[in-house]
């Protein structure tokens, strides 16, 4: 998979450009989890190859990116703030963003939440489909929901792989700017902690975070870093 090299400020006017465009694009917050992921699976590969943009969201990337003496390095785009980031500098333009994913409980408190913080933020929509796999007619019903809101950008919040998935499909049907965003919903509604800003800045969020839901998060991190590590070391350079 092919990373990014920006910034956070230059992420935030790169969707936004994109997404006035009205063309099909894919975005994903890639982490080590997500370079694990795609070093045992081709069909997840696939989905971060060719149009995705793969912005590095995890201090690792860039270490690997030092390490490998990358020409440009990669520098973290970190998805929460991205997230908050475009809210903020989408009002300028009236960027009307569609929520898909969580549970209708978060769901309306991040709305509440993004529209008390950021006023004059367009949502236009949201959705909390059920957590399981859709049927064609329900996923037909869910794509004309977007249709009809008018959105330029939906987010989406279902887990990895299943957003990143979710985002491929969607750039694709109809066409739109979709960006799996993780955390990002539970952060920004208030009902998962972040970890402290000194954690984030030393590149310790994953142990904050493991520690905060070891018995879902202990298998990703045991063997997940250490398929990172040999995917990121190992891989020959392009």
């Amino acid at each position: 998979m092919k990373f990014v090299s920006s910034d956070p400020a230059r992420a935030s006017a790169h969707i936004l450009a994109v997404a006035s465009q009205r063309a099909g694009v894919h975005v994903h917050l890639a982490n080590a989890y997500t370079v694990a992921l795609a070093d045992q699976s081709a069909e997840y590969r696939d989905v971060l190859a060719g149009s995705a943009l793969n912005f590095p969201d995890g201090k690792p990337i860039g270490w690997v990116s030092r390490l490998r003496q990358h020409s440009p390095l990669l520098q973290q785009v970190r998805g929460p703030q991205l997230f908050l980031d475009v809210f903020d500098q989408g009002r300028q333009t009236g960027t009307r963003h569609f929520l898909l994913g969580s549970t209708p409980e978060v769901l309306l408190q991040l709305t509440t939440n993004l529209e008390r913080d950021y006023p004059g933020v367009d949502i236009v929509g949201v959705a909390s489909p059920p957590f399981r796999k859709l049927t064609p007619v329900e996923l037909a019903t869910q794509d004309e929901q977007i249709k009809a809101s008018g959105a330029e950008i939906v987010w989406i919040g279902l887990g990895t792989p299943k957003q990143d998935i979710e985002a491929q499909r969607l750039a694709v049907a109809l066409p739109i700017t979709a960006i799996a965003i993780g955390a990002a919903f539970d952060f920004a509604a208030g009902t998962l902690n972040q970890a402290p800003v000194w954690m984030r800045t030393v590149g310790f969020e994953w142990l904050y975070r493991f520690a905060s839901e070891p018995r879902r998060l202990w298998r990703r991190y045991l063997f997940g870093n250490a398929r990172f590590l040999k995917a990121a070391l190992l891989t020959p350079t392009s």
